[in-house]
């Protein structure tokens, strides 16, 4: 099933020229590329410890599958300008090859080490999403 919704930019691609399909949105041009992205926002952290502990073992397995942090803020010293909720705490950017590389890494067995590893005192919104290049 194709929709041809109005024309409105999404991502520097103009939507006249996409096919949306339940799930999936490709430019009629052919020139979709599937990066994965891994997206963490962190809402609440009340144990900074063990969320170290979780950072010593996640960040190798993400890097060892082939992840590029591009975001690690405000951890890093990083500028944030909070919009709507107003929610400050750390936001992690991974961008990988392909989604299915990131979906593997997720999987992988030295990142489920790093979950067993991450702290109940930390909450976040965590999503591996499809990214266009």
């Amino acid at each position: 099933m194709t929709i041809q919704p109005a024309v409105v930019p999404v991502g520097g691609i103009d939507r006249s020229e996409c096919q949306f399909e339940v799930g999936r949105v490709r430019p009629n041009t052919g020139g979709f590329h599937g990066k994965g992205l891994l997206v963490s926002v962190y809402t609440a952290i009340s144990d900074h410890e063990r969320l170290a502990a979780y950072d010593k073992l996640a960040g190798p397995a993400v890097q060892a599958g082939g992840g590029r942090v591009l975001s690690l803020l405000p951890s890093l010293g990083g500028r944030v300008v909070a919009h709507e909720a107003g929610i400050t705490q750390r936001v992690v950017l991974v961008e990988f090859d392909s989604f299915e590389q990131a979906v593997a890494v997720y999987e992988s067995e030295a990142y489920q080490k790093a979950l067993v590893a991450f702290p109940d005192g930390v909450e976040r919104d965590f999503r591996i999403i499809e990214g266009i290049d």
